[in-house]
């Protein structure tokens, strides 16, 4: 997702949620609904949402330090991360409570015709953002399934700005059928439930929000795709022969760290590693352009000791030579190199 992409449909929310708000509150005002205080709350927790969005873009930013070496991309997902709390306890748990003391003491609905005109308005209104949130998701979604995309995202701000669209709009229709059954019935439990209903939903959602930038936050892998491209830009067959290991880490959404351990013929020059190394880099930054860290250090690669399956990370190690026996894994793993990490064989960049 690219930066822009998310910042529009942020900001398209951002209006929509602030003019529905204020809408709602108005609406509460003259017919005193909970299902039209749940959803202006609901809304106004919403904007405050896009703002630490927006807020967490602006940060990122920020360039390193020699406290914060990699940057400052992990602040989009920490502010993604409170977007989830701010809705799960102002937007789901006030809904939760309001649901319940209407429930408990209800009362008849007045002047029906500002709910049921200013929830209409906010259908429209959530509409429009929803269908910006699923332009700008469209562009960088590819073959993925709705569900994938949401997962699989390593930036936050368009999946989470499509969940708090789609369950406004679903808590906008159970907003409406409360209201709607409580004026019809004359019993005002209905617009208690309906409230209650929006309250659980929200909650899930914030659920879901959480759990997924945890996963980001703890530190994501790059995409199998991403991967594979990074396989095949390191071995170039000649003095690179193979990967022994490797790892990769979003350091933020759009930057990548790359670590590998990779076989080297045991009679190359220290000269002539190097140049090996530094080719695969600019090779590695040029099939993945977020690859923007790299270290890349050199082994000579034990036939036996890979055979032996001595090395704990071998599930994770690629076979880039295509043999049999699986990927090429070296021995040390399991001791501490000689080289040490001032060899001038290992570079970083």
């Amino acid at each position: 997702m690219s930066a822009s992409g998310g910042t529009k449909a942020i900001v398209a929310a951002l209006g929509a949620n602030l003019a529905i708000a204020v809408a709602k509150f108005v609406a509460f005002l003259f017919s005193g609904s909970s299902s039209m205080l749940a959803e202006s709350v609901h809304s106004l927790a919403d904007s405050g949402n896009q703002g630490l969005l927006l807020l967490g873009g602006k940060k990122a930013k920020r360039e390193a330090t020699p406290q914060h070496p990699f940057g400052y991309g992990r602040e989009r997902y920490i502010y993604a991360f409170l977007v989830s709390i701010v809705l799960f306890s102002v937007g789901g748990m006030f809904a939760v409570y309001e649901g319940y003391e209407k429930i408990k003491h209800p009362h008849e609905i007045e002047a029906w015709y500002w709910p049921v005109g200013v929830l209409v308005f906010a259908i429209i209104a959530e509409g429009f953002s929803f269908r910006t949130a699923i332009k700008e998701s469209n562009q960088t979604r590819g073959a993925l399934s709705w569900t994938e995309f949401i997962r699989r995202a390593k930036a936050p701000e368009l999946p989470v700005v499509l969940l708090e669209d789609f369950g406004a709009l679903i808590g906008l229709v159970l907003a409406l059928a409360g209201v709607g059954l409580a004026i019809g019935t004359g019993d005002g439990v209905w617009d208690g439930i309906g409230t209650l209903c929006i309250g659980i939903l929200l909650i899930a959602i914030a659920i879901v929000l959480a759990a997924e930038t945890k996963s980001l936050l703890l530190g994501e892998a790059a995409g199998t795709d991403q991967v594979e491209k990074i396989k095949a830009a390191v071995v170039d067959g000649d003095t690179v022969t193979g990967i022994i290991h490797m790892r990769t880490l979003h350091l933020g959404p759009e930057e990548l760290l790359v670590a590998a351990k990779i076989a080297v013929q045991h009679d190359d020059t220290a000269t002539e590693v190097a140049n090996a190394i530094n080719a695969a880099e600019s090779r590695i930054r040029e099939a993945v352009p977020i690859a923007r860290v790299i270290y890349l250090e050199p082994d000579i690669y034990n036939e036996a000791a890979a055979r032996s399956g001595t090395n704990p990370a071998k599930d994770a190690a690629m076979d880039t030579k295509g043999s049999a026996e699986g990927p090429a894994e070296g021995p040390a793993e399991e001791a501490p190199d000689a080289k040490g990490p001032s060899d001038p064989t290992e570079t970083s960049h």
